[in-house]
């Protein structure tokens, strides 16, 4: 199996540069959240280059193990080997047709966010020095959540009627909750305190049982019930262009840390 792994945030770039166009090429949906994650890593490059973390370094390596987790999952799926549930899950959604954009890019996150950043954090700290790292981690997921927030607008911008019917199926707690950024990011950074304190026998133990629950959330954001699940077909047909468009006009997505506020482009694709 080809694996590419990075060893620098430039390489980490590049990397998923590769990923984005193989995924217009074939039309894969796996591109989509691949295209959120780049720009996400970008605010990191700049973050760094800017001074915004205190410990500039160390967030450099908490990029490339976390990317490179990523990216590990992605060429085992794509030569069809064993990868973590959550992301084989996500991945073989990606190459479904009916999930709509936000699912996808959701089902992403969730992988990554809720599995991927806790062992990175962990893996760059000892217990002793863990908690210096917390300023940089809020850092790094204000950057994440304030782009999904830009997201989720475009959604309701494009589709209003979607909030008002979840809503009455009394499914919008259940279905929202549980990819919000600030519970994924909290729990990512208890399950980083958790997993730093393991010993090395007991950490692949501690992944497993860490994937299974995620992946059950990845489950709830692809079949939220059956009456919201029929709307998500429905906004599914009126979805206008092909994969390799939404990938592009979702590549236009910025978030702007200087007035923390996300530019997105014309929505009605990220419906």
């Amino acid at each position: 199996m080809n694996m590419q792994q990075a060893t620098t945030i430039n390489e980490v770039i590049q990397c998923l540069d590769k990923i984005i166009e193989t995924s217009k090429i074939e039309q894969c949906a796996i591109g989509l959240f691949t295209t959120l994650y780049r720009e996400v890593t970008l605010q990191i490059k700049n973050g760094i280059e800017t001074g915004l973390f205190q410990n500039p370094e160390r967030m450099e390596k908490i990029d490339v193990i976390f990317a490179n987790r990523y990216l590990k999952a992605y060429y085992q799926f794509k030569a069809k080997e064993k990868c973590s549930e959550c992301w084989q899950f996500s991945f073989t959604k990606g190459e479904e047709y009916w999930p709509i954009v936000a699912q996808h890019l959701l089902m992403g996150i969730n992988a990554h966010v809720n599995l991927d950043l806790g062992i990175a954090c962990a893996q760059v700290s000892t217990p002793e020095s863990i908690f210096d790292l917390h300023s940089d981690y809020n850092q790094i997921n204000t950057i994440l959540s304030n782009l999904v927030e830009g997201v989720e607008k475009c959604l309701v911008e494009i589709w209003p009627t979607l909030t008002y019917i979840l809503k009455l199926s009394g499914k919008i707690d259940n279905f929202f909750i549980d990819f919000s950024m600030k519970t994924a990011r909290d729990g990512a950074w208890k399950y980083a305190t958790e997993f730093v304190l393991l010993p090395e026998n007991k950490r692949e133990a501690s992944i497993q049982e860490r994937d299974i629950k995620v992946t059950k959330i990845a489950r709830l954001v692809s079949n939220p019930g059956y009456l919201v699940s029929s709307v998500f077909k429905l906004i599914r047909l009126f979805e206008r262009g092909t994969v390799a468009q939404k990938i592009i006009e979702l590549s236009k997505v910025q978030y702007n840390p200087i007035t923390e506020t996300v530019i997105t482009p014309e929505c009605a694709v990220l419906s």
